[in-house]
């Protein structure tokens, strides 16, 4: 049996979106244009607009459509950083680390959430700062403390972007009442096509758009929107109930009771999708080889990594050591079928009596 386990990296097309990418590819208007068929157009962007605010409590005229969370969150710290200082979590996401090149590290416990005395002490002793936080981790499915983080924010003068590409649609967001000034989204995290995200602002803030143009998104992101990928992200928005991904929670319990092996963050609230799994002696290039053989999809590390397998830095940041590189990620698409812990388990260990077998018979070489 074939089982795709790997949600992190990107979710299994929902047929909603599908469905909505499809209908939105046959339209020829351009929605700038004004005539009939630029209209229909314009009313199918406007569509996905209203659909991506209802699901995470914002206004339409907020939602400001990208070609993902990568662009959502450089558009972010491009315009929020000015004179600022940048403060961005130790187990960041690649894409934030990089735009906020040259912030200072905010640690993170060893159950992986965000050490909130250091953020407030960081904040304390220094000029006003804009702080970078992932609502939940794309490794090991940890939901920070987002909502203390705000509040030390709002008490600092600090601005606060959440990337939440991981837990949006896995948990209930609600954008205003998180209190950050930006937050970041991506289409085929919830379901939707590649080649579509979302930056959602704090009612009122105005943003300088990093790539200019004939002032699509209220001047906010030039360039004609993607209209097919923006429909599907709104289908999938829409689909993408917080409620019906609870379901998997179960599940992730019981291939990690099965296991018995260590899991990174298992103090910690998690997305209820999502399991880091370390098992010693192992290295995570070997185990996700060995479970791709037997027809289980799972990862290691980032999915923006260039296909590389290598020692987690988020795990190193939490002071796993050597079991940072010997973890595999376990991320539950909305389409799990309810018998996959079973289905698991077993080629998980059919891979571990392979390995004990080799390693026999390399210390009888020996």
């Amino acid at each position: 049996m074939s089982l795709y386990l790997d949600a992190n990296a990107t979710e299994p097309l929902r047929p909603e979106a599908r469905d909505a990418a499809i209908a939105a590819m046959e339209l020829p208007g351009n929605p700038s244009s004004v005539h009939a068929d630029g209209r229909a157009a314009r009313r199918v962007l406007e569509t996905a607009r209203a659909r991506v605010a209802a699901r995470f409590g914002a206004s339409p005229r907020d939602v400001v459509f990208t070609s993902g969370g990568t662009e959502a969150s450089a558009l972010a710290v491009a315009s929020l950083r000015r004179g600022r200082r940048v403060l961005v979590g130790a187990t960041e996401h690649p894409a934030v680390l990089r735009a906020a090149e040259g912030a200072a590290l905010l640690p993170v416990l060893a159950d992986g959430t965000l050490d909130l005395e250091a953020l407030g002490s960081a904040l304390a002793n220094g000029d006003p700062a804009l702080v970078l936080l992932m609502v939940a981790n794309n490794e090991t499915g940890v939901i920070h403390p987002v909502t203390e983080a705000a509040a030390l924010c709002r008490r600092h003068g600090a601005l606060l972007h959440l990337d939440a590409v991981q837990a949006a649609g896995r948990i209930p967001l609600d954008a205003v009442a998180l209190g950050a000034e930006t937050m970041a989204i991506s289409g085929h995290k919830l379901g939707g096509p590649k080649g579509a995200g979302a930056l959602i602002l704090r009612p009122g803030l105005e943003l300088a758009p990093l790539v200019a143009g004939g002032g699509q998104e209220r001047g906010r992101r030039g360039g004609t929107e993607a209209l097919p990928a923006i429909a599907g992200l709104g289908a999938a928005a829409e689909a993408a109930d917080p409620a019906a991904s609870a379901r998997l929670g179960p599940i992730r319990d019981a291939i990690e009771a099965g296991l018995g092996l260590p899991v990174a963050g298992a103090g910690a609230s998690r997305l209820p999708n999502t399991s880091c799994v370390a098992l010693p002696g192992a290295s995570a290039e070997t185990q996700v080889i060995a479970l791709d053989l037997a027809g289980m999809r799972v990862s290691a590390g980032a999915a923006c990594s260039s296909g590389k397998v290598a020692r987690s830095p988020v795990l190193a940041a939490m002071g796993l050591g050597e079991l940072a590189g010997s973890a595999i990620r376990v991320s539950l698409p909305w389409n799990t079928p309810d018998d996959a812990a079973e289905h698991f388990l077993a080629a998980h260990a059919a891979m571990r009596a392979r390995l004990r077998a080799e390693d026999r018979g390399s210390a009888g070489q020996g």
